[in-house]
């Protein structure tokens, strides 16, 4: 059996994916989805996936937001699918979560600096969650954690059978 290894996603055209090994608990990769033109690349999301090879993904399950408007609320729904149907396409094993249960595991609030400043204590080497904005890094690499802590064992049995 090969290393697991764990995608986590926070979804959208300004999200981001994380790269995480149980095996090695304080490695972390997160960066940015890949964008052309402020939307999400497809072609490069999948060939990032196909080098990573995860072997299962964690998303969260979002919806719209209220009072966001109708343009916005599009444009998210066409990049949530979007990063749906490129794991899917890669035959990457995905689960979905909401915000509240993985937050909830973590015991954080939707505050997303307190995502950053988790992150940034879990990972202490990583410097992918330097800045301000990197809350959706930090948000992704949360999310492949919360995978890791909630989904691992059964996981790894299921591919040892």
């Amino acid at each position: 059996m090969s290393e697991i290894c764990i995608l986590g996603v926070d979804p959208g055209s300004s999200g981001a994916i994380a790269l995480y090994w149980p095996s090695a608990p304080h490695t972390i990769i997160a960066e940015d989805v890949p964008t052309v033109d402020g939307a999400i690349n497809p072609a490069a999301l999948a060939r990032r996936l196909e080098e990573a090879r995860p072997s299962l993904a964690m998303v969260e399950l979002v919806g719209a937001m209220p009072k966001q408007g109708v343009s916005s609320t599009f444009k998210f729904g066409v990049a949530y699918g979007l990063v749906r149907g490129v794991i899917g396409a890669a035959f990457i094993p995905m689960h979905l979560v909401t915000p509240g249960k993985w937050k909830k595991h973590f015991r954080l609030s939707s505050d997303k600096e307190e995502a950053r400043a988790l992150a940034t204590r879990l990972w202490p080497a990583a410097t992918c969650f330097s800045r301000k904005k990197d809350h959706g890094r930090a948000e992704a690499a949360l999310i492949a954690r919360y995978a890791a802590e909630t989904m691992y064992a059964d996981f790894r049995q299921g591919a040892a059978e």
